[in-house]
């Protein structure tokens, strides 16, 4: 059996009620477990982008590329490993307040890791992380060796390839040259 790799799939699509449904559900045709998921606006009016991460094969991954890609909303998907493209994630942190004061390493770790307080009371303190998947863990086993961790939450995955177009502009460019003929 092939070794498993983690994938980042960008799945373009039109912003159609349903269409999430649809494309998670290959994903689980398939039986391969979505590690995150994040959908936003793109830059294109009406175009949204899926950032999907995902344990696979390279051949398991290139047909669910392929499936998603038939759906009839979705305008391309594409599938990546992580030296193809740019990803970034945010780790939010509630501590102890209390412990933060009494223990000054806590807060030299915050700072060593580069990650911002946004919020201090006398509960506790909200700490906001912007990083690779890597950095956002490293400082959360920190924290939690010292014991202040109240809350912890990291968003999914975003990602922008290494192209230096959006990789729908030409699909875009040729759907609006056919509307215009």
């Amino acid at each position: 059996m092939e070794d498993r790799k983690f994938y980042t799939l960008l799945v373009y699509s039109e912003n159609i009620a349903g269409i999430l449904n649809q494309i998670t559900a290959v994903f689980t045709r398939r039986q391969v477990n979505i590690e995150s998921l994040n959908v936003s606006a793109s830059s294109f009016k009406g175009i949204h982008q899926y950032t999907i991460t995902a344990w696979s094969t390279p051949d398991q991954i290139e047909k669910i590329t392929r499936q998603i890609e038939k759906k009839i909303d979705v305008v391309k998907a594409n599938y990546y490993t992580d030296d193809q493209i740019f990803i970034h994630e945010v780790g939010l942190y509630k501590i102890s307040t209390p412990k933060l004061m009494e223990n000054p390493e806590i807060s030299r770790t915050i700072r060593w890791h580069d990650a911002r307080m946004m919020e201090v009371n006398p509960t506790y303190t909200t700490v906001q992380l912007a990083g690779v998947t890597e950095d956002i863990t490293n400082l959360y086993d920190k924290l939690n060796g010292f014991g202040c961790i109240l809350q912890y939450s990291r968003s999914g995955r975003i990602a922008v390839t290494r192209s230096p177009e959006e990789p729908i502009a030409e699909y875009l460019h040729q759907r609006r040259q056919e509307e215009l003929s």
